[in-house]
């Protein structure tokens, strides 16, 4: 079995993500290639997840306000109060784009826009979702 060890964040403008995420998720970033890729760390090692990188986008994106099918992953980002994740998320220049619902007997889950068009998921944890 293969398992998920990485991710990539693709930004039009790489600074701009990156203050989107440090005030969205209190990611931290570390440039590793001088204008074109970061590491993120998105929390300590000794927590379950994953860190990844953030790289200079290639090749022209569409539309950032057409409706699109999601091309690629969506990485979901677990958080102890989805409310909270989505007015940080909405104060740092993102959009809902699938607001909060449950997810029975798992959790709470949203999804959401960053300032590069990209799509995340936010997930709360609650069995008693419904």
């Amino acid at each position: 079995m293969a398992r998920v060890v990485h991710f990539e964040v693709h930004a039009d403008d790489p600074l701009r993500a990156i203050a989107f995420y440090e005030t969205a998720l209190g990611w931290s970033f570390s440039e590793l290639v001088p204008g074109e890729y970061w590491l993120i760390s998105t929390g300590a090692d000794s927590e379950p997840g994953i860190n990844g990188g953030l790289i200079k986008r290639k090749g022209p994106f569409p539309d950032r306000d057409a409706r699109l099918p999601v091309i690629g992953y969506v990485c979901t980002v677990q958080v102890k109060s989805l409310d909270t994740y989505l007015q940080a998320t909405a104060n740092a220049g993102g959009t809902v784009i699938v607001p909060r619902h449950a997810v029975p007997g798992v959790g709470w889950s949203a999804y959401a826009k960053d300032t590069e068009g990209n799509i995340f998921g936010l997930h709360q944890p609650d069995r008693d979702a419904a």
